[in-house]
């Protein structure tokens, strides 16, 4: 089987697909030939090493991926070869073959697709923990999102939408000014427009329930002025840290220097929270597939839909992370593993 692997810190240019023999379950665990993968930004921080939480290089990169069982090991029940399942495969996702635990498995049914599957468990997965388990998401509320037009962007438009959610106001570059608004948000211009002044101008001053920043340094502590008294923060990336397809260490820490220092006497006079978010290291497991169940059901019940920008041969991957790279995306990126008809590659 083929994989992809990255070798050393480096831009795209560094990236290998390499060769080796064919994995073999172990007790409890599955065998799954991947048919897509998602693609993440955190994808590309871990290549520049800048994400701080990946194994050592070499390693194969890869939240997720959806597929279909190979084979099983000893004591796996519920599994059986040829069934369609999503993987969460925390790291090794961009392989065309791999092993996991049974628990890590989760069946398809025949009406969700590899794409919707691939591109649901880390976009939809984020906004709804950050939304609805620690933000209590309510009818009526008032959401920002910077990067509107990306995979978390999309997600949090739709949750919004299910949930009755007033108004959503979405930041992204002018280009994306039609997509962001075919979602339903209300779109502003990330490098022309100040999202403060719109953030209190349609909210009668007050401010919004809720702010979403994926974008970190200096960014956050705007985020913050655009909430209103009692609203939430929600840090859950670092893109300023990353200027290109290559890493700049200047960049990386010019974010980290520009980072507030919030001051928890100062936030108690106005009731705000802010809340640092990182799905790759919750403790129970189990709360991040309740939210896979109910995102499951929202998807079956049509409440919402991945958005994917590109599906991409994963001998292409170097592109694929170019074109998130260069932020031309509009929704989700995967890749595709397999030649199975149907897909709209580049």
């Amino acid at each position: 089987m083929r994989k992809v692997v990255y070798p050393k810190v480096g831009g795209v240019d560094s990236i290998q697909i390499v060769e080796e023999d064919d994995p073999t379950p172990r007790e409890g665990e599955v065998c799954v030939r991947i048919h897509r993968a998602g693609i993440n930004f955190a994808d590309l921080m871990m290549r520049q090493g800048l994400y701080g939480s990946n194994p050592d290089y070499p390693f194969t990169p890869g939240y997720e991926a959806a597929g279909e069982v190979l084979s099983v090991g000893e004591g796996v029940e519920g599994l059986s070869e040829g069934q369609r399942v999503l993987a969460m495969t925390g790291f090794g996702g961009y392989s065309e073959m791999v092993c996991l635990g049974a628990n890590q498995v989760i069946p398809l049914p025949d009406s969700v697709s590899f794409d919707q599957a691939a591109a649901l468990p880390v976009t939809y997965g984020t906004a709804y923990h950050m939304l609805v388990y620690l933000g209590n998401l309510s009818e009526g509320d008032t959401v920002l999102i910077h990067h509107a037009a990306g995979g978390v962007g999309t997600a949090v438009a739709q949750i919004c939408q299910a949930y009755g959610v007033s108004k959503v106001i979405g930041t992204a570059s002018a280009p994306k000014r039609e997509f962001v608004e075919s979602l339903g948000m209300h779109f502003v211009d990330s490098k022309s427009e100040d999202f403060i002044s719109v953030c209190k101008s349609l909210t009668d001053g007050k401010g919004v329930h809720h702010a979403i920043d994926p974008v970190g340094g200096k960014h956050l502590m705007r985020s913050y002025k655009a909430l209103r008294r009692g609203g939430k923060l929600y840090c859950f990336g670092a893109s300023s840290a990353v200027k290109g397809e290559k890493r700049s260490m200047m960049t990386a820490f010019n974010m980290w220097r520009s980072t507030p220092k919030f001051d928890p006497l100062k936030m108690m006079r106005s009731n705000k929270a802010i809340f640092g978010v990182h799905m790759g290291l919750l403790d129970d497991e189990s709360v991040f597939k309740r939210h896979l169940e109910a995102l499951s059901g929202m998807l079956l019940k049509g409440q919402i839909d991945p958005v994917i920008d590109s599906v991409w041969r994963f001998e292409q991957v170097a592109d694929a992370q170019k074109h998130m790279h260069d932020r031309k995306n509009r929704g989700k990126i995967c890749l595709l593993y397999t030649s199975d008809a149907a897909d709209d590659t580049p």
